[in-house]
């Protein structure tokens, strides 16, 4: 790098578990392992500011009246009462740029900041947020409350939140001088709605911890697994449709997360083990004794679990929507499917095809282990000292 560049980065998911906060985590151990100057503001189950040779830490609690957003991540509305906090450890700090990682509570004040100091603003795209938005009322409105409504209506309304949620996000990104994407189609449309240079910005996998040494399982039974949460925008039901088409032997399903969806799976899959959340050693466990990683989610922006279970030599199958897609090669580290329709047929191919498997978990391991978390952090510090001196644009000029 030319120069030594001061990053304040705000992160809208830390300590919880999803791509999100693996990066966010990722990005601080970079910063800390090569004596870089960081400043990371998070959320924490205590408010304090912590030193640690250069880097800086800001944990803030949310109030218990935060929104909950999902089953580990929430919004606080009253996270303003820290802004005097905040702001202290800014001057004291003198950053060069703020990063933030979306339109989250601590996201949005990171553009408060940016705008407020003058300091320029980068900006990550981690969650299709308008997406995410579109799936959630989808289900609300398939609850018998909502019968009387046409399905053409229906669907009408979750389409135009789709487009309004999206418009709304736009607008966000446009304040940043530079954005980072995790895979290609999100770089393109980023640069489409926003005019910006977009960044890519993809994952590591520490394929120490994720690595086929560490299978348990040897009793035979043909182990299908997912990892993720368990929420209607990760299309998991289709997990239950999958099951039907299964042929008879020997198998389960071994579904590793939890969320609003759990209920309505351990009700209808017949042979599942359900673990809820895991992490490190018994989350590597979990993916090694995966036959096969069934992944149906068509709204991920990357597919994290996707790269842990192929570093754990676990062939997988996804969907051809998503981050996902770029992390397989169909045919050869596993499939990517057409429709959902497809994704059945493949799972059903390969498990009556066992011989085809040897040679994908073989590339499959040796697919993920192309990227390191180093490499990702190195290429992103090089965006840091390229972003241009000027501050965060006022939000009225782009509403012009």
């Amino acid at each position: 790098m030319a120069k030594e560049v001061r990053v304040a980065y705000f992160a809208d998911s830390f300590h919880e578990v999803n791509g999100m906060a693996r990066t966010s985590r990722e990005l601080d151990a970079y910063a800390r392992s090569n004596d870089f100057p960081f400043l990371c503001v998070r959320a924490g189950n205590v408010t304090r500011n912590t030193v640690e040779g250069r880097t800086t830490t800001v944990e803030l609690r949310r109030a218990s009246t935060s929104i909950p957003l999902d089953k580990d991540l929430s919004f606080d509305p009253l996270l303003g009462r820290h802004l005097l906090r905040v702001r202290n450890a800014l001057r004291r700090f003198k950053p060069d740029l703020i990063h933030v990682t979306g339109p989250g509570d601590i996201g949005l004040m990171g553009v408060y900041f940016a705008h407020h100091l003058q300091i320029p603003l980068v900006a990550s795209w981690h969650n299709n947020l308008h997406e995410l938005a579109a799936h959630r009322l989808h289900i609300i409105l398939e609850h018998p409350l909502f019968s009387f409504l046409p399905k053409a209506y229906a669907d009408f309304i979750t389409l135009l939140t789709e487009w309004g949620a999206l418009e709304g996000v736009a607008l966000f990104y446009k304040l940043a001088q530079a954005l980072f994407a995790p895979n290609p189609d999100l770089v393109e449309m980023l640069a489409e709605l926003t005019g910006k240079n977009v960044h890519l910005m993809p994952r590591g996998v520490d394929t120490d911890l994720f690595n086929p040494v560490k299978r348990f399982r040897q009793d035979g039974a043909f182990t299908l697994g997912f990892a993720g949460r368990l929420q209607p925008e990760k299309n998991v039901r289709l997990l239950v449709d999958l099951q039907k088409q299964l042929p008879a032997g020997n198998h389960r399903f071994l579904i590793v997360g939890d969320g609003f969806e759990r209920r309505y799976l351990a009700r209808r899959l017949k042979r599942a083990e359900f673990t809820g959340f895991l992490d490190g050693e018994d989350l590597a466990s979990a993916y090694a004794s995966m036959d096969l990683f069934v992944y149906p989610s068509c709204t991920d922006t990357y597919g994290t679990a996707v790269q842990e279970a192929m570093a754990c030599g676990v062939p997988a199958v996804v969907r051809d929507q998503g981050g996902p897609q770029y992390l397989v090669e169909s045919g050869i580290s596993g499939l990517i499917a057409r429709s959902d329709a497809h994704f059945i047929r493949g799972v059903v191919d390969l498990m009556a095809h066992p011989n085809k498997l040897p040679a994908m978990r073989t590339s499959a391991r040796e697919a993920a282990c192309r990227t390191s978390w180093t490499r990702v952090c190195q290429d992103v510090w090089n965006v840091y000292d390229t972003v241009p001196g000027l501050p965060c644009p006022r939000l009225a000029a782009l509403l012009h």
